[in-house]
């Protein structure tokens, strides 16, 4: 009897154990749950592969979520102005960033050099097409009746960089009646890739993405603004800690990594 009875003591003891521990890893998975945060980067289009694959990254490492939404700088400009629920904005030029910053709509102190990119001239991956970046060259002549495929030339950093080398180079005019204009780096560079433009102007990483194209040629650099993606932490964020640590993860070397693959270069 005596036996038994120390039996069901034990066997109730066991129990409390079990359910004290489930209690404990529940309570601890309810913790990590509520610490996981969900970071929002208005970023670029031009960003796109490499920044899914370092957001990627990171979600794995830390268990928090990073949400992009990809556009032209300006329109994404252009929202956090409005009052979009961003958190962080990288832009693909300094005068998008010294846009929002002269109305104060990111962290001052948060704002820095992130990466940099070049230009290129691309065609089809079956075109036969050559030439060669230089003054005066013969853009217009090897368009013929057809399109050049630029990103927006008066708002969007690529469209505007390209129209600044082109101009530099004394062709502008001459080329501008047969540019088809798109609202994105990624729209331009598509143009080509469906065969729709025989030439287009987009980033050197742009090119490297996108199998359907190849590179014609690469635009001096002293034919453009440096081209500069800056990145800061959006004022109006509710998380500011963790907008930060996911600019700080973007400089380290594992999402380095990422941008240097395709094609970016470190900002110094």
């Amino acid at each position: 009897m005596q036996a038994a009875l120390n039996f069901s003591r034990l066997s109730l003891k066991i129990a409390l154990a079990g359910m004290m521990l489930v209690s404990a890893l529940f309570v601890e998975a309810q913790a990590q749950k509520t610490d996981t945060t969900t970071v929002t980067i208005f970023a670029a289009a031009s960003l796109k592969n490499a920044l899914d694959g370092a957001a990627a990254a990171y979600e794995k490492s830390t268990g928090n979520k990073a949400v992009i939404s990809y556009a032209a700088s300006s329109a994404l400009a252009k929202q956090i102005e409005q009052g979009a629920p961003a958190d962080i904005f990288v832009s693909a030029d300094l005068d998008w960033m010294d846009y929002v910053q002269k109305a104060k709509l990111i962290k001052d102190d948060t704002r820095s050099n992130l990466l940099g990119n070049r230009l290129v001239l691309i065609a089809p991956q079956s075109s036969t097409v050559s030439l060669k970046i230089g003054k005066d060259f013969r853009l217009a002549e090897a368009l013929g009746n057809n399109h050049l495929a630029m990103a927006n030339v008066k708002s969007v950093p690529a469209g505007k960089y390209g129209s600044a080398a082109l101009e530099k180079l004394g062709v502008w005019s001459a080329v501008e009646p047969k540019v088809a204009q798109a609202d994105n780096v990624r729209a331009a560079l598509a143009l080509v890739a469906l065969g729709e433009a025989p030439l287009g102007i987009v980033y050197e990483t742009d090119a490297t993405a996108e199998p359907k194209v190849k590179i014609v040629d690469i635009f001096p650099e002293d034919t453009h603004p440096p081209i500069i993606y800056p990145v800061a932490v959006v004022g109006a964020t509710k998380n500011g800690d963790a907008a930060k640590a996911f600019i700080d993860y973007l400089k380290s070397p594992e999402a380095q990594a990422f941008f240097t693959k395709q094609g970016f270069t470190i900002a110094k």
